[in-house]
């Protein structure tokens, strides 16, 4: 969609040409070639100037940022698209399980971005498709939308600079410990181009955090958050500690309980990336308990409810997020490459302990640190 911004230039920022000012602003190269080669994006007090205008104080610039030309391959299909938070900026979605991402081939039809083009479409809105995280086809939860090209160049941005911090509740075969680091790098597997595997000559470092929040005697509920996102990285570090994720079709084809790997993400943690406002985004509980117990997950006697859910993960977890401090392992599986975090995970939010009741009847999502 066209995105306007305005900005009012103060006598600190005066003195700068408008190009070197919106590439401080997180504008890229490609934003500002757009920009200048685009009739009437570019106005300063309601005239429009050239990009090499030197802005003075109080000048009004106003940027019209158009849209791409709209994703026309992608076709619109009436499917699950549980909207999670939006504004003029970003979506975030709480992606069913058993669905893609992107078309590909035999998946032309039954994908996020079929959805999306549908939803769009329904509000007579221009859509191009950008999908800032991503998650397997059958991981179900949080994932992050962009609506336009300053959003969209600003959110994968951070994604690169591990600024969008993920979390995920998964159930794991057997006890794992109380709470750790999997450090293990993680490369494609020998003659496949699905399977990937721990591999400590080729692979790319990869550093997975865990902590444990239940055990029922046969299977543990289990916390994760990446600092690195390699592709299936949870599931591939899970197996290789001796845990794998059951219902997971490439690494444990167990399906006695589960059609589909155990893993939701379920929380996300970042900036926004025009306002600058922190964001913690987590469904209504009840919403993760339906996710957890979809499935047959049900039959996992897990026994837990969203109120000790909300304590364990909200209050007692989150607020000092796997300080490894309290770690009863580590896995550094290479003694020449340990970690520089020594497992620590840093948030842009921190939780407040008096906010411990949550509002189950709230129809939206709960939003903290934003007034968005």
């Amino acid at each position: 969609m066209t995105r306007t911004f305005v900005y009012s230039i103060s006598a600190e920022e005066s003195g700068t040409k408008i190009t070197d000012y919106l590439r401080n602003h997180g504008y890229s190269r490609h934003i500002l070639t757009c920009l200048k080669h685009t009739d009437d994006t570019v106005l300063v007090n309601g005239l429009g100037v050239y990009m090499n205008y030197v802005l003075q104080p109080d000048d009004r610039l106003t940027i019209v940022i158009p849209e791409e030309t709209p994703s026309e391959h992608i076709v619109p299909v009436n499917l699950p698209f549980p909207v999670v938070y939006e504004d003029e900026d970003l979506m975030i979605i709480n992606k069913p399980s058993d669905m893609p991402i992107h078309p590909s081939i035999h998946n032309y039809e039954n994908t996020l971005a079929n959805a999306a083009a549908w939803y769009f479409g329904q509000k007579g809105e221009n859509f191009v498709y950008r999908c800032i995280n991503r998650l397997d086809r059958d991981t179900t939860g949080l994932l992050i939308l962009a609506k336009n090209r300053l959003s969209g160049a600003l959110l994968s941005r951070m994604s690169a600079e591990r600024k969008i911090h993920r979390q995920y509740l998964a159930i794991a075969t057997g006890e794992i410990p109380k709470c750790g680091t999997i450090d293990a790098p993680i490369a494609r597997a020998c003659d496949s181009a699905i399977l990937r595997q721990v591999d400590f000559v080729h692979g790319e470092r990869a550093i997975t955090h865990y902590r444990l929040l239940k055990f029922d005697g046969f299977y543990s509920l289990v916390l994760l958050q990446l600092e690195t996102g390699r592709t299936h990285q949870i599931r591939v570090h899970m197996n290789h500690i001796g845990h794998p994720l059951p219902g997971d079709y490439l690494y444990n084809p167990d399906y006695r309980l589960i059609k589909r790997q155990a893993l939701h993400s379920c929380r996300l943690t970042f900036c926004h990336p025009i306002s600058g406002k922190p964001m913690d985004l987590l469904p209504r509980f009840r919403m993760i308990l339906k996710h957890l117990r979809a499935d047959a997950w049900n039959f996992i006697n897990m026994q837990i409810t969203a109120d000790a859910l909300y304590d364990q993960i909200v209050i007692r977890k989150m607020i000092l997020p796997f300080d490894q401090n309290g770690s009863d392992h580590t896995y550094f599986f290479d003694a020449d490459r340990k970690s520089s975090s020594a497992g620590c995970v840093i948030f842009l939010i921190k939780i407040p302990v008096c906010k411990r009741l949550f509002a189950f009847t709230q129809k939206h999502t709960r939003i903290k640190g934003t007034s968005l």
